[in-house]
C-alpha cells in the first residue's frame, strides 16, 4: 500500500507539471504581442487598431486576474479538491482563446486574455502544486514545489516556436483558437490526475507519523497569516521580484529583436530554460541552505543583471550571445521566486490552508506584474527605450534585498488549541467552549482511558 501511495504522489506531481507546461502560455505574450504590432503598422482591413502605449494591457491584466482568481481558487481547491478546481481553469482558458481568436478589439483581447485566461490560469496553476506537496515530506518541499512550478517556466520552450509557426502559417486569430482546443483538453484531461492524500496520510513512513504525531500544530488559517509582519514582508519583496521579472517576460521578444531578428523568439526559448531551471535548483538550494539566504543571492543577482541589460538590450551592436546569456540568468532569478514562495508559505503557516494563504500572497505577484509590465511598456513608448524601466527595476531589487535581510527565519505558526477539560470534570466553561465542546471532549478523553 506504501508503494502504491508513493507512486500516486509522482502521477500527481507529474499531472501538476503538465498542466503547467499548457498554462505558461502567458509567457509567450511578447511573441503575440510582436504580431499585433506589426498588424497595427502594416494597416489595412481587419488589421488591429490599438494605441502603441497599450500594447501590455491585455497581459498586464492577465497577470492581476491570474494572481487574483488564485484566492478564489485556493478556496474551491481547499473545499472542492484539485481535480474540480483545474478543470474549471482549463473551461475558462479555452472560453478566452476562443474569444481573442474571432476579433482584433482591444476590449475582447483584455477581456478574453486579460481576465478569461487569466483567470483559467489562476485555477489550473493553484491547484497543481498543492496536492504534490501533500504527498511528499517536508524535506522535499523545495524539490518538489519546483519541479511542479518548472512546467510553467518551461512552457515557452515548446510554446514560442510553435506560436511562430503558426502565426506565420495561419495567422493570429487561427493560432489563438489552435491554441484554445489544445490547452482545454491537457489541461481538462489532466485534471482527472490530481488527487490529494488520504485523511490522516503523513509523507515519509513510520518516523515521519510519529514525529508529525509530536510537532506542533503549525496550519493557520488565513485570518491568522495576514495579521503578521512576515506575511506583509514577505508580499512586498514577491511584487518587486515577481514585477521586475514579469516586466522582462513580457517584452523580451521585443528587447532582442535588434541584435536577433526574426531568431527574438529564440530568447524567449532561452528564458524559459533558465526560468524553469531556477525553480528546481532555487528549491534544492533552499532545502539545504535556507530560504532566506537563497533570497537574498536571487535578489542581488537580479539587480547586477538589470544594471547589466542598460548598455546591452535594445543595442544593434550587441552580440546575440549576450542577449541569449542575459534572457538565461534573469529567467533564472525569476523562476527562483517561484519557489521560494510557496515553500515560504507552506514552512510558515502549513499545508492545510495551502490553497488559500498562498492565493493571497500571490495576488504581489500579479500586482508587480501589471504594475512593471505597464510601467515598462509606457517609458519605452514615451522614450524609445529599455534603460529608464532597467533603473528603476535596479532600485527596487535593492530595496527588496534590504527588506529580506530584515525578515525573521521561517518558523511554524503555533495555532492554539482549544483548552482542555480537566479529567473528571463533567463541564467546566472556558471561552469558546459550548456544552457540546465539553461533552466532545471528555467522550475522546474517555476513550483514551
Amino acid at each position: 500500500m506504501s508503494e502504491g501511495i508513493k507512486n500516486k504522489g509522482w502521477t500527481v506531481a507529474s499531472a501538476g507539471t503538465g498542466i503547467n507546461l499548457a498554462l505558461g502560455i502567458l509567457y509567450t505574450w511578447s511573441i503575440f504581442k510582436g504580431a499585433i504590432e506589426k498588424s497595427i503598422n502594416e494597416g489595412g482591413a481587419g488589421a488591429f487598431n490599438w494605441d502603441i502605449a497599450k500594447l501590455n494591457d491585455p497581459y498586464s491584466l492577465c497577470c492581476l486576474a491570474f494572481a487574483f482568481s488564485m484566492i478564489l481558487a485556493g478556496k474551491c481547491q481547499d473545499k472542492f479538491g484539485p481535480r474540480v478546481t483545474a478543470f474549471i481553469g482549463g473551461i475558462l482558458v479555452g472560453l478566452g482563446l476562443l474569444l481573442i481568436s474571432q476579433s482584433s478589439s482591444y476590449v475582447n483581447w483584455v477581456v478574453g486574455f486579460g481576465l478569461l485566461v487569466g483567470t483559467g490560469i489562476g485555477f489550473g496553476y493553484s491547484s497543481a502544486t498543492p496536492p504534490a506537496l501533500k504527498w511528499f515530506p517536508a524535506a522535499k518541499t523545495g524539490l518538489i514545489a519546483g519541479l511542479v512550478v518548472a512546467g510553467f517556466g518551461l512552457a515557452s520552450v515548446w510554446s514560442a516556436p510553435t506560436a511562430e509557426y503558426l502565426l506565420k502559417t495561419y495567422g493570429i486569430h487561427q493560432a489563438m483558437l489552435i491554441f484554445g482546443g489544445l490547452f482545454t483538453a491537457v489541461v481538462c484531461g489532466l485534471s482527472l490526475f490530481l488527487v490529494n492524500p488520504p485523511a490522516g496520510y503523513v509523507p515519509g513512513g513510520a518516523a515521519a507519523q510519529l514525529q508529525a504525531s509530536t510537532a506542533p500544530q503549525n496550519d493557520a488559517p488565513p485570518s491568522v497569516m495576514m495579521k503578521s509582519d512576515y506575511f506583509w514582508t514577505l508580499w512586498i519583496i514577491y511584487f518587486i521580484a515577481a514585477g521586475v521579472g514579469l516586466m522582462i517576460i513580457g517584452s523580451v521578444s521585443g528587447m532582442a529583436k535588434k541584435s536577433m531578428g526574426d531568431s527574438a523568439f529564440i530568447a524567449v526559448v532561452i528564458l524559459a530554460i533558465g526560468n524553469a531551471a531556477g525553480r528546481i535548483v532555487a528549491g534544492i538550494v533552499s532545502d539545504k541552505l535556507g530560504r532566506k539566504a537563497t533570497l537574498i543571492g536571487v535578489l542581488l543577482l537580479q539587480a547586477a543583471l538589470m544594471i547589466a541589460a542598460i548598455p546591452l538590450v535594445g543595442s544593434a551592436t550587441t552580440s546575440a550571445l549576450w542577449i541569449v546569456l542575459l534572457a538565461t540568468f534573469i529567467g533564472f532569478n525569476y523562476g527562483a521566486n517561484l519557489s521560494l514562495f510557496p515553500a515560504l508559505t507552506k514552512d510558515r503557516w502549513g499545508l492545510k490552508s495551502f490553497g488559500m494563504n498562498y492565493g493571497i500572497l500571490f495576488t504581489a505577484w500579479g500586482l508587480g506584474g501589471f504594475v512593471m509590465s505597464r510601467m515598462q511598456q509606457m517609458l519605452t513608448a514615451s522614450t524609445g527605450s529599455f534603460s529608464s524601466a532597467f533603473i528603476i527595476a535596479t532600485i527596487l531589487l535593492i530595496l527588496a534585498t534590504v527588506v529580506t535581510l530584515t525578515l525573521k527565519t521561517a518558523e511554524p505558526v503555533a495555532v492554539p488549541e482549544k483548552a482542555e477539560i480537566p479529567e473528571g470534570a463533567i463541564f467546566q466553561p472556558q471561552l469558546g467552549l459550548t456544552m457540546a465542546d465539553g461533552g466532545e471532549k471528555i467522550e475522546k478523553d474517555d476513550k483514551k482511558k
